[in-house]
């Protein structure tokens, strides 16, 4: 059998920013690591609408699509050695940065690409630590929770 007709695994993947109009990548090697990516879904917007005299059912109608907040993971890094935490950090302290695009990208064992996901117009809307326990010894992960408009895959 063929590896091609087996499903890919999920754990294989990059992050890249692109930060300027030109569509080239700026980024640190930090940034493109992260430990989780969730959030490429697109969900339905309905309204319903009764029909008078009809009581056994109603009509559910599509409005629009709209996208849940990206969120990614990672172990946490300094601002001054990853520009993605400088940008979050730049829009939460002073209210000024610009949306961006990223592209996800699922890789598979020869670290080439399999699906590309590019997500369009992101920006910060949540950036969280992990708590700090001294009775766990495990890594502080940083959460960033961003908005975007849509993704299209590639």
């Amino acid at each position: 059998m063929a590896a091609a007709n087996y499903p890919p695994v999920g754990f294989h993947f990059k992050v890249e920013f692109l930060f300027d109009k030109k569509g080239t990548v700026q980024q640190t090697d930090n940034d493109i690591l992260f430990q989780s990516v969730s959030g490429l879904n697109f969900q339905m917007q309905t309204d319903t609408l009764r029909e008078g005299g009809e009581n056994r059912f109603e009509h559910v109608l599509p409005l629009r699509n709209k996208c849940t907040d990206l969120v990614l993971r990672r172990g946490i890094f300094k601002p001054a050695d990853s520009i993605v935490s400088q940008w979050c950090l730049d829009a939460f302290k002073n209210f000024s940065f610009a949306p961006i695009d990223l592209i996800v990208t699922l890789l598979n064992e020869q670290h080439q690409p399999l699906m590309t996901w590019k997500v369009h117009r992101a920006w910060p809307k949540n950036w969280k630590v992990a708590d700090f326990n001294a009775d766990k010894g495990e890594v502080v992960i940083e959460t960033f929770e961003l908005n975007y408009n849509y993704f299209s895959v590639e």
